[in-house]
């Protein structure tokens, strides 16, 4: 199964894994990774799963729809990197995708 690490702020590292079809934040949620709360349950409807998306992997990861960077203007503090994670879909080619979180979710 595909991995994820999300880094936290402070720099305390998860190792996760995430079911191909399943979304990043799915897997933050369904593993207890702090700082990823999800409030509207990945239906794109708030930034409370936003990450930033390390450069390697950003283009992998695929491009920001509308909705997507509409819902990352409501972020404190938002990068060209910035993602909504429930907006990533899990696949076999993200294998060991790294993730940092913002200092806190708005």
């Amino acid at each position: 199964m595909p991995k994820v690490i999300f880094i936290e702020h402070s720099g305390t590292r998860h190792e996760v894994e995430v079911p191909v079809g399943h979304s990043v934040m799915r897997g933050a949620v369904d593993n207890g990774v702090p700082g990823i709360d999800a409030d509207c349950g990945g239906e794109c409807a708030c930034a409370t799963c936003h990450v930033y998306i390390e450069n390697a992997w950003f283009a992998k990861t695929g491009a920001r729809t509308e909705r997507e960077e509409s819902m990352l203007s409501f972020a404190a503090v938002t990068q060209d990197n910035s993602r909504l994670s429930c907006q990533i879909p899990m696949t076999p080619e993200l294998d060991g995708l790294v993730v940092s979180l913002p200092e806190g979710q708005h």
